[in-house]
């Protein structure tokens, strides 16, 4: 998938994820208790973390593709 294709999707995840949140804080959301875990313990973390892989996103694709993600040495402990 190319960069710009990914971060659209993404960017559009977090802007309609974000409209629960609106009607947390502006709406009736808050006062119903199923919505409200909802939109406290799924919505808000996705959006949160789709916002950060926006943010800084490319950095950690940076990190892993240089092998900093990755262990760089293995070792064999069966072998004596």
């Amino acid at each position: 998938m190319k960069t710009a294709t990914e971060r659209k999707i993404i960017r559009w995840f977090h802007i309609l994820a974000s409209i629960p949140i609106l009607g947390y804080i502006y709406g009736p959301v808050a006062s119903l208790p199923e919505p409200a875990f909802a939109v406290r313990v799924v919505i808000l973390p996705a959006v949160i973390l789709s916002g950060f892989w926006l943010w800084l996103g490319h950095y950690v694709k940076k990190w892993f593709r240089s092998g900093q993600g990755r262990t760089q040495k293995r070792v064999n402990f069966a072998r004596k």
